[in-house]
């Protein structure tokens, strides 16, 4: 049976503690992947940023943290977890410029008015309903099965929220890089940078894949050079991995 809502916490830090993650200790906790998305987008002073699928809202931090002029939206499905965001947002002293949803991608439009943000990013479940192991924590589950959403729900929400040549910034698992790709194009989501990420040196297979996509973007691709999490199998952060939680 799936476990039941966390009731221990840990703070988490990123950038020297300049930054607090209240998560729960078991059920869904943020990895590399929502620090790779974070950093991946760019946006600019004045920008509205929409976190679709936000968890314990550690993507929106990281925005905010780094972005002091932007505003930011959150919409999580699962209300324990957007009460968490909710709480993050408030330890970190962003709730004047960062506020979070409980709502359903797949209903978007009951929440957001069409073309409201300048950019969205996302870390959306990876894994396809009926393969691979489910987890049996209900709350981690959710976030990284396509249990409530699949990667087409997810498409389809950015390309509804975001302006006309507005920026869509996804983290997706390599081996899925085709499904991705197939959905940003039927959703006028022109990819415009791509970039492969890999555990370590030498590994033939990219682990992961971050996208820029740009909404009614012409046809020009950026493939940018490899990004590696560890320095060799078994080893420590990489040197670029180790400055996303520092800087």
């Amino acid at each position: 049976m799936p476990q039941t809502q966390p009731h221990r916490f840990s703070n988490d830090t990123l950038f020297d503690g300049r930054l607090i993650c209240r998560q729960g200790c078991e059920g869904y906790r943020f990895s590399v992947d929502a620090v790779l998305a974070a950093h991946f987008l760019a946006p600019k002073p004045g920008q509205r940023v929409l976190d679709l699928g936000c968890g314990c809202g550690v993507i929106g931090l990281i925005l905010a943290h780094r972005h002091a002029q932007i505003a930011l939206d959150g919409l999580e499905l699962q209300p324990e977890l957007a009460a968490l965001a909710a709480e993050n947002v408030r330890l970190n002293g962003f709730a004047d410029r960062f506020q979070v949803r409980c709502g359903d991608v797949r209903a978007v439009t009951e929440t957001f008015a069409a073309e409201s943000v300048d950019c969205v990013v996302c870390n959306p479940p990876y894994g396809k309903p009926g393969s691979g192991r489910i987890n049996q924590h209900d709350q981690a589950a959710q976030a990284r099965h396509e249990l409530h959403g699949t990667i087409d729900d997810f498409i389809r929400a950015s390309a509804f929220c975001v302006k006309n040549r507005g920026q869509v910034a996804l983290v997706y698992p390599a081996r899925r890089c085709n499904t991705l790709l197939a959905a940003l194009h039927a959703h006028k989501l022109t990819p415009k940078r791509l970039q492969p990420v890999y555990s370590y040196p030498g590994t033939e297979n990219a682990r992961l894949v971050l996208v820029e996509a740009v909404k009614n973007g012409g046809e020009q691709i950026d493939i940018l050079p490899p990004f590696y999490i560890y320095e060799h199998q078994n080893g420590d952060y990489a040197p670029a991995m180790l400055a996303l939680y520092k800087d």
